[in-house]
């Protein structure tokens, strides 16, 4: 138990559910059927602006971070409006330019301290710690640390808003918005045509990924102490968009899973790290041959929601046998 909470392998537990956000962001983008490669660019915008916040202005974290994501999504606002009308690759291009922009805006700029990134940041870890000490808990609690302590109830805040944002999309799916949405995705032309107002829908969808994303950015901007433009380059855009091509981008689901997967998957693979790299491309043409949906589809889901459905009516149906007469 005790090397479980090792605070390395909770770290890992916490970027976990930083991810599973990423993957819900890009989610949320490619419900509409846009192929973003600037949700990276987002995060670094609410990154930056929570870490600027707090140590320049000294916000709050429970202010500075949705501030993060509302600037996130204002950007959104500037290149979503001209780069949502293109589709396809060309709308991955147009994106992926913006998210190089941004970092190299980052890169030039002394407020951000250029290459050698902010660091010094306040930590939610920490912060939880202290308010944990002014409660009484300085010495632990239940053979617990502190400092364990505090990282799993950081843990558990970061897993209910990674439930919210899951309940929030099943929601959106459902309703006439994702109904919207998924008529857009289908055929856009077709959508359009039947009066669905397909701009709107679409920058709806690009706002959302982008708020979302700013959020997550912030959350591991107070989880790494540090940040720096090399942490939201294109590898880490590509690495977003894996989340769901790996898990399957038609349910949320998917993205939780990809994200889940490729975040572990360095750990596992360390024991064999100079043929890590070959390993993973190995693992997606593998995905892309066999499964070009990802590992969770509509109809995995359909699947295994018949068969649990249809054991529960079959117990159902044999308890009345089972029950004696009279």
């Amino acid at each position: 138990m005790e090397d479980l909470l090792n605070p390395y392998y909770l770290q890992i537990v916490m970027f976990m559910m930083i991810n599973a956000m990423l993957g819900i962001s890009i989610y949320l983008t490619l419900s509409t059927g846009q192929l973003s490669l600037g949700n990276a660019g987002f995060m670094s915008v609410g990154a930056y602006t929570s870490a600027l916040l707090t140590l320049k202005v000294g916000l709050p974290l429970v202010l500075a971070i949705p501030v993060g994501g509302i600037a996130a999504c204002l950007i959104a606002a500037v290149i979503g409006i001209p780069t949502t009308r293109l589709q396809g690759i060309y709308l991955a291009i147009a994106t992926l330019g913006f998210g190089e922009v941004v970092r190299v805006i980052i890169l030039n700029m002394k407020i951000t301290n250029g290459a050698l990134g902010l660091s010094g940041i306040p930590s939610l870890s920490t912060l939880i710690g202290n308010r944990l000490s002014a409660m009484g808990l300085g010495q632990g609690a239940m053979g617990l640390t502190l400092q364990q302590i505090s990282n799993i109830t950081v843990i558990i805040l970061l897993a209910c808003i990674v439930v919210f944002l899951v309940f929030f999309s099943l929601r959106l799916r459902s309703s006439r918005i994702g109904r919207a949405f998924a008529a857009i995705k289908a055929d856009e032309h077709a959508a359009e045509v039947s009066g669905v107002n397909t701009v709107y829908y679409k920058l709806m969808a690009f706002f959302l990924g982008a708020f979302v994303a700013g959020i997550a950015g912030g959350l591991a901007a107070h989880l790494t102490f540090y940040i720096g433009p090399k942490d939201f380059s294109y590898h880490r855009a590509v690495e977003i968009l894996l989340f769901a091509v790996f898990g399957g981008s038609n349910v949320v689901w998917g993205p939780l899973l990809g994200s889940v997967i490729l975040t572990s998957l360095p750990e596992i693979l360390r024991s064999v790290a100079e043929y890590r790299e070959m390993i993973y491309g190995a693992i997606l043409v593998i995905m892309m041959i066999f499964r070009p949906q990802g590992l969770i589809s509509e109809d995995t889901i359909r699947f295994w929601r018949s068969k649990l459905t249809g054991s529960s009516a079959q117990a159902e149906k044999s308890e009345p046998a089972r029950r004696p007469a009279g």
